[in-house]
């Protein structure tokens, strides 16, 4: 078979994930993908007594990701609970501050489209680096905020740098954790982002109380500085190129080594490369001593060069638009994961604007306690769907023979899929009624606890089926994010005005429902359609030029 033929058993996405014994009573986990024989291969883990990326190693990398993506959602976020202290102070209206917020959402669809192609040029340490030092500026300049020019400018420039959050992280989860691995950190990201979202308000509330609203933006500068330093001095970068043959990746084998380590190292025989696109079989890694290992400083060098040319750098920021409507499952699960975000923040608005008002009359802190119900939820159910997600796909790949697929994830989706709308709308109906605080926190609660599995799921389906056009596909799912966002939070008033807001939240509920039942036609197509469009996904995964 050619190199460039796909097999329709082995599409894209499609790996040997367990090495089942004859007798079928035990199986190894074969890592997917391949790590290749070079040291500084992130991947590499647990190999060799001198292990370039152990384990814990990646876990910190993955901490200090996990901090900056939650400082970014607080930051975003945070800002609703200072609503009513603003409008005091400095006569916003409650219309333009939604405005605002809206205008935020709408810089997140164009902010990961100009800056990927720097991560996937000079690695993602920089723009890191550059993301957290401005939201860090951006904070002062909130602090010290006069007018309506400092309003739209801090929230469209921020979110300009927040939209790398969602891709960069998937882009790390990609360069260090292999497939069985990327489940559970997927719904650990997922957890960040509730913990900025949620309790961010919660903190901003009693701050706004306790010390004045400017002082919350003190606060973000100065966590976001310490966050700016922590990314400087113990951050490495995690982009690494393997070689390739026609921009296919390959791995490298080398015969058993010796276990007298680097002494050996001239012992090693030459290297040979292999491309397997027909069943990946399991077979033992040997480092190959004979490559440097990079130094400490090299490891935090402000930037890499990546050997992409320019004419793919460029290429990046419109090859989003073209996979997202050329692909169906990027295109789904954005969808998904764009609705499952509005499904957090519709209801962040609601709050600021509606329980601010009789029967609740709720002050800054007051509206900041509505955040813990779907911390709650999501605490729980990251708990439950967290190992699950990654045990379950095992699973399934052991009763199939250990071929695992994508769409093994997303069975998970469906048991949680009626708490969704559920939750919204108790929270809707609740609110329009005047019912006790209870029924909506509630609803909020349940709602928060069915989005974690489909937010999830969504970014490690994506992950694991097109890991080479991964930023490109991430991209694609922040711009349809935060296009729904956008969209539901400037119709959210009008809308509501027009038919209240029981009938709005039965409608976004339903709206949801219908959606997220859509993981049924990929469970039982979606290999199918991984089949029909591995062509286009190995031609945007190799073209290196215009």
């Amino acid at each position: 078979m050619s190199p460039h033929t796909i097999d329709p058993a082995w599409p894209p996405g499609t790996v040997k994930l367990e090495d089942i014994t004859p007798s079928g009573d035990s199986a190894e986990v074969i890592l997917e993908p391949k790590p290749t024989n070079d040291p500084n291969d992130p991947l590499i883990a647990n190999i060799a007594t001198d292990q370039n990326w152990p384990q814990w190693r990646k876990h910190l990398n993955f901490a200090f990701v996990s901090y900056y993506v939650m400082m970014v959602l607080a930051f975003i976020d945070v800002a609703t609970v200072t609503w009513g202290s603003v409008n005091a102070d400095l006569g916003f209206s409650f219309g333009l501050l939604n405005d605002s917020y809206a205008a935020g959402c709408g810089s997140l669809c164009i902010g990961a489209v100009i800056l990927v192609p720097f991560a996937l040029k000079f690695g993602r340490r920089p723009v890191y680096v550059l993301s957290t030092a401005v939201q860090c500026g951006v904070s002062v300049w909130c602090a010290r905020m006069q007018n309506v020019a400092d309003l739209m400018l801090t929230n469209i420039l921020s979110c300009i740098v927040g939209a790398l959050a969602e891709v960069l992280v998937q882009m790390t989860v990609a360069d260090v954790y292999f497939v069985h691995e990327r489940g559970m950190m997927n719904t650990i990201y997922f957890w960040f982002t509730t913990v900025g979202v949620t309790l961010a308000p919660l903190a901003g509330g009693y701050i706004t109380l306790s010390q004045g609203w400017r002082w919350v933006w003190w606060w973000m500068a100065i966590l976001l500085g310490f966050g700016l330093v922590a990314l400087l001095f113990f951050y490495e970068e995690t982009m690494f190129y393997a070689e390739t043959i026609d921009g296919i990746p390959v791995h490298q084998k080398l015969a058993p080594a010796s276990n007298s380590g680097k002494e050996d190292s001239e012992a090693l025989p030459s290297k040979t490369l292999d491309i397997t696109l027909d069943g990946p079989q399991p077979e033992a890694v040997q480092i190959d001593y004979s490559i440097p290992k990079k130094t400490y400083w090299k490891k935090l060098a402000l930037w890499a060069n990546s050997p992409i040319s320019f004419g793919q750098f460029a290429k990046h920021s419109y090859q989003p638009f073209l996979i997202m409507f050329s692909i169906p499952g990027v295109f789904y699960m954005a969808l998904e994961y764009g609705i499952m975000t509005a499904c957090t923040t519709v209801p962040v608005t609601t709050l600021s604007t509606v329980m601010t008002l009789p029967p609740y009359n709720f002050g800054s802190a007051q509206i900041g306690l509505m955040g813990l119900p779907p911390f709650i939820g999501t605490s729980i159910a990251t708990l439950i769907t967290g190992p699950l997600s990654d045990k379950i796909a095992i699973y399934l790949a052991k009763r199939n023979g250990g071929i695992f697929e994508p769409e093994m994830r997303l069975w998970l989706c469906l048991a949680f899929t009626p708490f969704v709308p559920a939750g919204l709308f108790m929270f809707g109906i609740g609110l329009n009624n005047g019912s006790h605080w209870l029924l909506p926190a509630f609803g909020l609660g349940v709602s928060s606890f069915g989005v974690v599995p489909a937010s999830s799921a969504a970014l490690t389906y994506l992950t694991d089926s097109y890991t080479d056009i991964i930023a490109d596909s991430i991209v694609s799912v922040t711009v349809i994010r935060n296009l729904i966002s956008t969209m539901f939070v400037f119709a959210l008033q009008p809308w509501c005005d027009r038919v209240g807001l029981t009938w709005f939240y039965v409608t976004f509920g339903l709206i949801v429902g219908v959606i997220m039942l859509g993981n049924l036609i990929f469970i039982y197509y979606g290999k199918t359609f991984r089949v029909k469009s591995a062509g286009r996904y190995r031609h945007f995964s190799t073209q290196k030029t215009f």
